[in-house]
């Protein structure tokens, strides 16, 4: 458990609301980074054998790893729906995979934090909203989106185009097979270009408080693909392994998604914010037996029962590791805790009142 005393959480926030009043807005930046289908054992840090994800590993050794945290839901949409909005799916406008559009005016943790002057980027899979329609992420609170907007069009990692705010930007050497989401030609891998896109937000904003949601879409696998889904330029250092071809895949996806949460965590020290960042990681729910992978091949599910669609707890327990250099003190938590907590916490951090009504209780105190 986290024994910081109750003193210094009240002084740090007292330092957030003083800094503001004198106009140096020192409130930190917060980096929300969800990834698709990675299982509770599906890391190092949290008892993986054989997957190599030294990243992090190190990053839940230099922060806190949470043993007791929960997805939003069993699958994508609504599990994210619950921790834009606070509240959980029994509230939420949705309680299954269906098409949902966000309304005008939804508050959301990114429409509060545009309003209390945070800039704020969404980078990856959104799937809340078409082009066009009220639930785009630039009406709602995006200053800036790179990524996908159809959930579906998330299981091509090849695609043709990924949007930029409110415009297509085409991905050079991809073609389209002529079958909805399968790419005859593979040149561009778009998990790079998301990754690329966080970075670029994050040095263009180092000089403000600043919000990114990095939405991942690896280790997902490609549900129209016939056979092996596990979409990813080469198998690295899995490719002389004697496995099936969709378990090289997804262990690739996992290592390179590491590699790229080291790079984030390198740049933020590199610009030296990072004493002034949190960063939060975890997956949306549990891990996936699709697409040739099987959840048994490399125990992504760990200790627990169940994977992805199912409510046991391997299908909605899911790692979750903060970090936040000279704030949080290194080591391990079993606070209870879940996807709705993620808007008061923010809010909480950037010294703004959270809204009535919310399901989600701020795990702020258990990070200072």
């Amino acid at each position: 458990m986290n024994t910081t005393p109750p003193l210094v959480r009240t002084t740090f926030l007292l330092l957030i609301i003083l800094n503001q009043v004198l106009g140096s807005d020192q409130r930190p930046n917060l980096i929300y980074v969800v990834c698709d289908d990675l299982g509770y054992g599906d890391l190092g840090c949290y008892g993986q054998k054989v997957i190599k994800t030294p990243r992090f590993d190190r990053m839940a050794s230099e922060g806190l790893l949470f043993t007791d945290h929960y997805a939003g839901h069993t699958v994508c949409r609504p599990s994210r729906l619950v921790y834009l909005t606070g509240k959980h799916s029994g509230h939420t406008a949705i309680a299954g995979n269906n098409m949902h559009i966000l309304p005008e005016g939804s508050v959301t943790v990114t429409s509060l934090l545009q309003k209390a002057g945070y800039k704020t980027g969404g980078v990856g899979k959104w799937a809340l909203g078409h082009l066009g329609s009220t639930g785009h992420p630039n009406r709602q609170g995006f200053d800036f989106f790179y990524g996908y907007l159809d959930q579906s069009e998330a299981h091509d990692y090849y695609p043709e185009f990924l949007y930029r705010n409110e415009g297509k930007e085409r991905l050079p050497g991809n073609l389209n097979s002529g079958r909805r989401n399968v790419s005859s030609q593979k040149v561009t891998y778009a998990h790079s270009r998301i990754t690329e896109e966080a970075l670029a937000f994050i040095v263009r904003n180092r000089e403000m408080p600043f919000y990114l949601n990095l939405t991942w879409t690896i280790p997902h696998t490609n549900n129209e693909a016939k056979g092996n889904g596990q979409e990813v330029p080469d198998y690295g250092i899995y490719d002389q392994m004697d496995w099936p071809e969709p378990e090289q895949g997804f262990a690739a996806m996992i290592t390179l998604m590491d590699q790229d949460m080291g790079r984030i965590l390198d740049l933020l020290i590199e610009l030296e914010i990072a004493e002034n960042t949190l960063v939060i990681f975890t997956s949306d729910n549990g891990p996936h037996n699709e697409g040739g992978h099987k959840v048994s091949f490399f125990n992504s599910s760990g200790p627990l029962k169940g994977y992805k669609r199912s409510l046991h707890e391997g299908g909605i327990r899911v790692p979750m590791i903060a970090w936040w250099p000279n704030t949080i003190l290194p080591g391990e938590s079993d606070h209870p805790s879940a996807f709705w907590d993620w808007l008061p916490t923010a809010c909480e951090l950037a010294g703004i009142d959270s809204p009535n009504g919310l399901d989600g209780v701020s795990f702020a105190p258990t990070l200072l």
